[in-house]
């Protein structure tokens, strides 16, 4: 009988996931940094794969004392917090599972949208409370606004999608305009804050794009504009959009990510015009059962000598 091939696993699984990597691999599960820290420690030149996710990520250091390490995979879409440099020098592989929970992501983006323009929170808090709509001040409209998409990948782009079904403008922001697509491109953040009525962040996080949204981004969206993050925490400087939140400078915010995570983004609580999420919009049973059969089809190529399906 062939041994499994031994798999460190670092991002969080379910029971019924990690039995299916169990029928695969020869499975760590280490998914906090007193397990992973041991498990390097003690196993690290055993491991001929690691999976993680582009929040937990791996690093140089990590990999240095991994001598039989071959392929590193990201469960999701983003790998900012892993160390391709370090890993391409060593030709280890590198895979993502791009494409997998793109619909619940979009739809979650969306739901928080709404949610922050409509303010359904406060409003569900004020029926419990006993007030009736007469003393509450009309919410806008969400349809036939304009929506700002800083990032249309795959994600931004199902973000648009779903705002064409609201007749919603839609504008965007990348490094480059992307080809075949009919949107509005802005070739500067700050060009399409002053435009838009709403932005949604969709963007890879990481270095390049740490306060990307500033003062200066939140105060061109405006009193009126809303602001929705379900890309990176990092992206957005927390203390300036609390600081705009509070001042009547930008309207509204629905936040799925914070730079403080795990911990709750404490400049934002008590603000009753900001929807928290903790970190979900990628996660459904649907989602997340397609990212683990994913990692298992990237492992299954590079194993087999294909490559891996979803290369980084």
């Amino acid at each position: 009988m062939t041994a499994k091939i031994p798999l460190l696993v670092l991002s969080l699984q379910t029971d019924e996931h990690l039995a299916l990597l169990a029928q695969h691999f020869d499975v760590t599960y280490a998914p906090d940094r007193a397990a992973r820290d041991a498990a390097v420690a003690t196993h690290g030149a055993r491991y001929r794969a690691v999976l993680t996710n582009g929040s937990t990520g791996f690093s140089a250091a990590e990999i240095d004392v991994m001598p039989q390490l071959e392929l590193i995979c990201a469960l999701g879409a983003g790998y900012e917090n892993i160390a391709l440099d370090a890993a391409r020098l060593r030709g280890i592989a590198l895979g993502n599972g791009a494409g997998t929970n793109d619909d619940c992501v979009a739809d979650h983006a969306f739901g928080l949208l709404i949610a922050a323009v409509r303010g359904i929170v406060r409003l569900d808090r004020q029926c419990r409370d006993g007030v009736w709509r007469d003393v509450i001040p009309f919410p806008p409209n969400v349809s036939g606004r304009k929506l700002g998409i800083v990032g249309l990948g795959t994600i931004g782009q199902k973000i648009a999608k779903r705002a064409s079904g609201f007749d919603m403008t839609i504008g965007y922001h990348n490094r480059r305009p992307r080809e075949g697509v009919a949107h509005r491109y802005f070739d500067s953040l700050l060009a399409l804050a002053e435009w838009a009525d709403f932005l949604v962040i969709a963007t890879p996080g990481g270095a390049g794009t740490r306060h990307l949204v500033n003062r200066e981004i939140l105060d061109a969206l405006g009193p009126q504009g809303v602001l929705v993050n379900i890309a990176r925490g990092s992206v957005v400087d927390t203390d300036a959009l609390a600081a705009a939140l509070r001042e009547g400078r930008l309207g509204g915010a629905g936040l799925d990510v914070y730079e403080s995570e795990p911990m709750r983004p404490e400049p934002l609580i008590g603000l009753d015009n900001v929807v928290l999420t903790p970190h979900m919009a990628g996660w459904s049973p649907e989602a997340v059962t397609a990212s683990v059969q994913r990692f298992l089809d990237n492992a299954a190529g590079h194993f087999a000598g294909r490559g891996v399906v979803s290369p980084i």
